[in-house]
């Protein structure tokens, strides 16, 4: 099982890796007006394989002043980190890696270690540059873990579970367990949606300010993958490439991997707490029950299935939206990063996380 677990959560992740490096050499093809990748393919739809190959074909470079033990752990150190937090993902509602009561708290603690292979990857290269980066990354993330794991707390306080599959659970049309669910949260305030499924039954509108928090954990979630305009720990311009500048071929293309690797975990981990995880966003309608019919039936390959597209759907819609904003908006100076950090992101967060919690006991009175 724990082979057929590893074959899964790695194939799911290569598929999703591939499937979005392509959309966002078209995406960003077409916000410059251009065509993008053309020739390997139907529309250069087998490029990412051509350039993969390629990569792996390229001389594997060890500087001659560079530390060579850390120099070369540190890919592997940083991708582990990032595909150990897939363990407790839940791809539907019948499959789910690792079952852990605190596989909030499993993720979100083991993926933060990947710093420490940033560090190693900047410092074993005996390059400035690469330094430079990589103290940059540190800190970058370490900043941005504090509004992630406010507004992850927010969800936490609505939904009183640790349970990634138990937070799906309760918005799903399979729940028979939890108490009744009504738009907005309260019964005065909404109508009961326990039955239609679908986005009624999403987190996002199950308390007022959880799309709030969605909103600071969507744009934290973008520093903490390095992605623009919080992408300062790789500036072209400023560190060449930062961190991963001396590492070229397969090391390099762990980097690549593992980058994508995060933030695919990130927009998995934000449809789950606030977009209904592995559930469809189809409701029910009278007698045309949508949700039910593309939910599958529960135990058999049809929930599977769609469980598993779902989730995949809109981890990916999220993903394109990384793309959309890096091709969109300029990067930030260093101060103004951790200004939005500090200033606007981390107060806000507070806010909604108490104003979440009384909304919390507001809805068991």
């Amino acid at each position: 099982m724990l082979v057929l677990n590893f074959v899964i959560y790695i194939s799911f992740l290569l598929a999703c890796v591939l499937v979005v490096f392509y959309a966002e050499r078209k995406l960003s093809a077409f916000i410059q007006d251009r065509l993008g990748p053309m020739e390997v393919g139907p529309y250069g739809a087998i490029q990412p394989l051509a350039d993969l190959l390629k990569m792996l074909h390229k001389e594997d470079i060890v500087p001659a002043k560079a530390d060579k033990w850390l120099f070369k752990a540190a890919p592997i150190v940083v991708f582990i980190a990032v595909f150990m937090g897939y363990a407790v993902i839940p791809l539907n509602a019948n499959f789910v890696g690792s079952s852990v009561a605190m596989s909030v708290y499993f993720l979100l603690s083991i993926v933060s270690l990947d710093i420490i292979g940033l560090l190693m990857a900047g410092w074993s290269s005996n390059n400035k540059y690469a330094l430079f980066g990589s103290m940059r990354a540190v800190a970058q993330i370490v900043s941005y873990e504090v509004p992630i794991g406010l507004s992850v707390l927010a969800v936490i306080a609505t939904c009183q579970t640790l349970d990634l599959q138990e937070i799906c659970m309760q918005q799903s049309i399979y729940n028979v367990a939890f108490e009744a669910r009504y738009l907005f949260g309260l019964p005065s305030l909404g109508i009961e949606v326990s039955q239609m499924g679908g986005i009624l039954l999403w987190n996002i509108f199950q308390s007022p300010v959880l799309f709030i928090a969605f909103i600071i954990y969507f744009i934290a979630s973008l520093a903490e993958c390095n992605r623009a305009p919080f992408d300062i720990p790789e500036a072209e311009s400023e560190l060449i490439a930062g961190y991963h500048v001396e590492y070229s071929g397969f090391r390099f293309g762990i980097f690549f991997l593992a980058e994508y690797g995060m933030m695919l975990v990130t927009g998995l981990l934000a449809s789950i707490l606030f977009l209904g995880g592995w559930n469809p966003p189809f409701i029910n309608i009278g007698a045309l029950k949508l949700a039910d019919y593309t939910s599958g039936v529960k135990g058999e390959i049809s929930s599977h299935i769609w469980g598993a597209f779902w989730l995949a759907s809109k981890s990916i819609a999220l993903l394109l939206v990384h793309v959309w904003i890096r091709w969109t908006f300029p990067r930030l100076r260093v101060d103004q990063l951790m200004f939005l950090c500090w200033k606007v992101l981390t107060p806000l967060a507070i806010i909604v996380l108490l104003i979440s919690a009384v909304w919390r006991l507001l809805m068991v009175m």
